[in-house]
């Protein structure tokens, strides 16, 4: 059996983990070789740290933090806690840095038989690929002409907002708790990778101002509300936008990870999405096996009908959340206080919005 995965990075990396690890042969063509982003973090719920371990790759234990709780703030109610995730039992979620997993499974996949990388030139030596004799077609890079061409259709939104991220240097303290504001430019997110370091991610609105780094390093030390900061990394940025695909497959050749879903970075779902789409596929693959059946691209259809409906939803309640803090942010009124104090005192919300997190939408 051979796949080719075309993209390069965290998904197509760790997707062909997972299929050579069924005894399937993977060749990965890219014509990306740039240079990764080293403050890029990611944290992953518990649900799918267990499957990532399992079924992918059992990470270091140096790799993660642990975040035992979430504490919600908004700049508009002076900063006072909105809401709070807590689990008393378990971990939250574990942060990790993308390019510390991704060299570690480069470092594996390197070492497999069953995987092959090749760099190929530009787009249009890529487009040759699809015509080859491969059992299924994997496209995990949103920008290459494969996506322009067959996954054009796709419910798109620009959020006219930039994603900072950052590393802090600071003074040692018991970093087990994440916290996001809702400021009036935008969500700000304090992600602990341990407890002298911590990840920012200040997505900021660029609708009115254009924001230079020394003024969004300024804005990270005015929300900072807990550490003493010894050292910022280097800044790095990216635009946001919200992105749905309207087909997730072509013929032969199934869209995946970016390609089709992009979602706002406040709610730190979009690898997690990724991820429960590796988790279904991997099991519809896995039948196959099981049964003797030939992999095919009937396999898309079915992994589509699976989750296009249930990534449809969940990544459309992302949005719908920052539009509403964005909008109560502008307004005067206080009626928001008394839906955040009911949501916060209730725990039967709380289990239910920390279980959608930890395990996605289930219907």
């Amino acid at each position: 059996m051979n796949v080719c995965l075309i993209g390069n990075g965290l998904t197509t990396l760790s997707l062909g983990k997972n299929l050579i690890n069924k005894k399937i042969k993977v060749f990965n063509y890219t014509t990306d070789n740039k240079t990764k982003a080293r403050t890029r973090t990611i944290g992953i719920s518990k649900d799918n740290l267990d499957f990532f371990n399992k079924e992918i790759i059992q990470l270091k234990k140096n790799m993660t933090w642990d975040i035992k709780k979430i504490n919600i703030y908004t700049e508009k109610y002076k900063d006072q806690k909105i809401f709070n995730f807590e689990e008393t039992t378990k971990n939250l979620f574990s942060m990790f840095k993308n390019s510390e997993v991704e060299k570690y499974l480069e470092k594996k996949l390197k070492k497999n038989k069953l995987f092959k990388k090749i760099l190929i030139k530009n787009d249009q030596s890529l487009k040759k690929v699809i015509n080859m004799n491969f059992d299924l077609i994997i496209n995990c890079d949103a920008n290459n002409i494969i996506a322009e061409e067959f996954f054009f259709r796709k419910i798109n939104k620009n959020y006219k907002s930039k994603a900072f991220t950052c590393i802090i240097e600071h003074k040692k303290i018991v970093n087990n708790t994440a916290a996001q504001i809702f400021t009036k430019i935008g969500p700000i997110a304090f992600l602990p990778l341990s407890n002298f370091k911590t990840s920012i991610v200040f997505s900021a609105n660029l609708k009115n101002k254009k924001f230079h780094d020394m003024e969004i390093l300024k804005l990270i030390k005015f929300y900072n509300y807990k550490y003493e900061i010894i050292n910022f990394s280097k800044l790095e940025k990216f635009n946001l936008f919200f992105s749905l695909s309207r087909n997730y497959f072509y013929r032969n050749i199934l869209a995946f990870g970016d390609v089709i879903h992009r979602v706002h970075p406040l709610a730190g779902q979009g690898f997690n999405i990724t991820l429960r789409d590796i988790k279904v596929l991997s099991e519809l693959i896995q039948k196959r096996i099981d049964l003797g059946l030939p992999l095919d691209s009937s396999i898309f259809e079915e992994f589509e009908n699976r989750t296009k409906h249930l990534n449809y939803i969940f990544t459309s309640s992302i949005d719908l959340i920052y539009e509403f803090f964005k909008f109560d942010n502008k307004i005067n009124n206080n009626i928001s206080k008394g839906l955040f104090k009911f949501m916060s005192n209730n725990k039967n919300l709380n289990k239910f919005f920390t279980r959608q997190a930890n395990k996605g939408l289930v219907l």
